[in-house]
């Protein structure tokens, strides 16, 4: 068989790529079409859909009755079997625990049942990486990783019969990952350096792909290859299963970081690997919408160890509040320390509330969750730090203090510092809290963009600007009359919801401002938008809050008339008092009033800040204008690059891959 030539691998230089190319692919990738409803899409649009989330979603009785036997089983394993403090020490899930997990079927969870998986709901997945999660964030990672976005789900979504008879059997006994990321290749994919040569009847894969979850123990990976583009291959950035054990892979690092510490993340290899054609996953150039599309609802996995870590966080707040006694009162008495008790109780409720929602939204198919998903991730991942600083300090020194260390001076051994340590790469994983700002607000103004894009299009001529303006005229004098005025301006609206009513009212009101506010926005700043990021955070953060505030209301309407979607779970509790009931709109109510303030202060951030001025001062500060300031102190760093090399060529190092038996 020929190989192919060196030549055909990029160089540093040549796979420089221009701002205008890097988004040429990046909207290539979306997927474009809304064929199904999304209650995010048109909560940007100032329209409060409340019938595509009320009532409640259930889950079928099969599907309890699956998700219900496996987590019974699942929370005697992790209560018995798990020693959360013996991986945190030594960075490592004992192979053991691994083994049990598979022989209950854990990594195949959201596998069908005909290839060997258990067949459960997206409910009942979150439910069981919020069990998990909370022993182990790193045994969480592990799961959700191989199941989310590892090999399994994308061979569900776009693998051939073949695939599927071939690869999820094997997934649900066998460990997988996602590997995409590269040294010097983020969240710009079109800057992809690894290569998958045609040849023969297969390819020829080179590259190096970096902070590969799992991919120290892996089996199986889904890889992110460009394809060169020639006769008879349409090429581009594409899917291909490959198997751990094919010569040429080497793992050359597994990587430590401040949390996660039993997480098995590193850095692998491809020289010359040969992929046959049958495990390239859909066509040529459709791999990162595969990667997106697979996304949608992959990101609803950190939302459940979000989800876990602040029910956890409510738990210790309270017992701790009550306990620790100050100037002669429980600390929880003070209004100081109240405040935290009160944010971490609330916000608790709400991170369940809203990846159970999306969850079962997910579940139903009956509406596009891809807004609603990165959403809940985005707004999961930042509360849950929230949340989790809030208890250190709760906790004051000891929440500082490790919970080995606290155990041997003879105390409860609470880990407050390690929640801290493990929630933080939520807000960097499966796309970080900035990135998610930008492709939430790209699908958030998709409508202006659809209807204005030739207008602000510089390589558009002047008789398709005029065509697009004369659009547009027409889009605008249908929609924005819809703002004005609305059902939160009505009294007695939403009047089911009883206490709750006024706050889906504000949502509703909110709403339609948020839409003003774009549709202003966008006639200010026009294609230049993009560019205003201060703008987009602030806005997708309140769609975020009001998406929160819609599904902790819907979520304690339900709760109290004991509808709820886990409404005769084994994770209600025991005993009357863990039954929500009435206490839910209590929950509700307080964090519809917290998140109000937040909303508040988000709206006046919009036209009120020193975004500008920002990005002036941080250009001098890159110019080196304000070294001056920097002097004084030492550089404790190791010295190195800045980006390791990663040039394509064969392994200098011994691998250290290992296999989970």
């Amino acid at each position: 068989m020929s190989q192919p030539s060196r030549t055909s691998q990029p160089s540093r230089t040549e796979g420089h790529v221009d701002e205008r190319t890097a988004r040429r692919v990046a909207e290539e990738a979306r997927e474009s079409e809304w064929r199904l409803p999304s209650f995010g899409k048109q909560l940007f649009l100032g329209d409060f859909r409340l019938d595509l989330v009320h009532p409640h979603p259930r889950p079928d009785e099969e599907s309890r009755r699956r998700g219900e036997a496996f987590l019974a089983r699942l929370t005697e394993f992790c209560a018995t079997r798990i020693d959360p403090a013996l991986i945190e020490r030594e960075s490592r899930i004992p192979d053991d625990v691994v083994a049990g997990l598979r022989e209950m079927g854990a990594l195949g969870m959201k596998i069908p049942e005909r290839y060997g998986g258990l067949g459960l709901s997206q409910l009942y997945y979150g439910r069981a990486l919020m069990v998990v999660g909370s022993v182990s964030p790193a045994l969480g990672a592990l799961l959700s990783a191989h199941q989310s976005i590892g090999v399994p789900q994308p061979v569900k979504m776009f693998g051939t019969e073949e695939q599927k008879d071939e690869w999820l059997p094997r997934c649900a006994r066998q460990i997988s990952a996602f590997l995409l990321t590269e040294p010097d290749v983020g969240s710009d994919p079109a800057r992809l350096r690894s290569t998958a040569v045609p040849d023969g009847d297969g390819y020829v894969l080179n590259g190096v792909k970096l902070w590969t979850t799992n991919g120290v123990v892996a089996d199986l990976v889904v890889v992110m290859a460009r394809v060169p583009k020639s006769d008879g291959h349409h090429g581009g950035i594409s899917a291909f299963i490959v198997d751990m054990s094919a010569p040429g892979i080497t793992v050359e690092n597994r990587n430590a970081f401040m949390g996660l510490r039993g997480i098995e993340n590193g850095v692998t290899r491809f020289h010359d690997v040969r992929v046959p054609k049958a495990n390239l996953i859909g066509k040529e150039g459709a791999g990162l919408k595969i990667a997106l599309t697979t996304l949608n609802t992959g990101r609803l996995s950190l939302p459940a160890i979000c989800a876990a870590s602040g029910k956890w966080a409510a738990k210790i707040a309270r017992e701790w509040s009550k306990e620790r006694v100050q100037w002669g009162r429980p600390v929880g008495e003070h209004e100081a320390v109240a405040r935290k008790v009160a944010f971490i109780a609330a916000t608790a409720y709400a991170l369940e509330a809203v990846l159970d929602l999306s969850g079962q939204l997910a579940d139903d198919e009956r509406n596009d969750i891809r807004i609603e998903a990165a959403l809940a991730k985005l707004w999961s991942s930042e509360m849950a730090c929230r949340i989790a600083d809030e208890l250190v300090q709760l906790r004051g020194g000891r929440g500082f203090e490790t919970a080995e260390s606290l155990a041997a001076r003879g105390e409860r051994g609470v880990p407050a510092e390690q929640l801290l340590r493990d929630l933080r790469i939520n807000r960097i994983f499966e796309g970080s809290t900035e990135i998610m700002h930008l492709l939430i607000a790209r699908e958030a103004v998709d409508a202006h963009l659809s209807v204005a894009g030739d207008i602000i299009d510089p390589d558009a001529s002047t008789g398709t600007k005029a065509r697009a303006a004369a659009k547009a005229g027409g889009f605008y004098a249908r929609w924005l009359p819809t703002l004005v005025t609305g059902a939160g301006q009505r009294p007695n609206a939403y009047a089911e919801f009883g206490a709750l009513a006024k706050h889906l009212r504000y949502v509703e009101r909110a709403s339609r401002k948020l839409a003003r506010s774009i549709f202003y926005a966008a006639g200010r700043w026009q294609g230049k938008l993009e560019y205003k990021q201060g703008f987009l955070g602030r806005m997708v953060d309140i769609g975020a809050e009001l998406f929160a505030m819609s599904a902790v209301c819907v979520r304690a309407n339900a709760d109290s008339a004991g509808l709820g979607p886990l409404s005769g779970s084994i994770m209600d509790g025991v005993g009357e008092a863990n039954v929500p009931g009435a206490s839910a709109v209590l929950l509700a109510d307080a964090f519809c009033r917290q998140a109000r303030v937040r909303v508040d202060e988000l709206f006046d951030g919009l036209w009120r800040n020193t975004d500008e001025m920002d990005v002036k001062l941080a250009r001098a500060v890159l110019a080196g204008d304000f070294a001056w300031v920097e002097e004084g102190v030492l550089d404790p760093s190791i010295p190195g690059p800045w980006i390791a090399p990663a040039e394509p060529g064969p392994s200098d190092r011994e691998s250290v891959h290992r296999t989970i038996g």
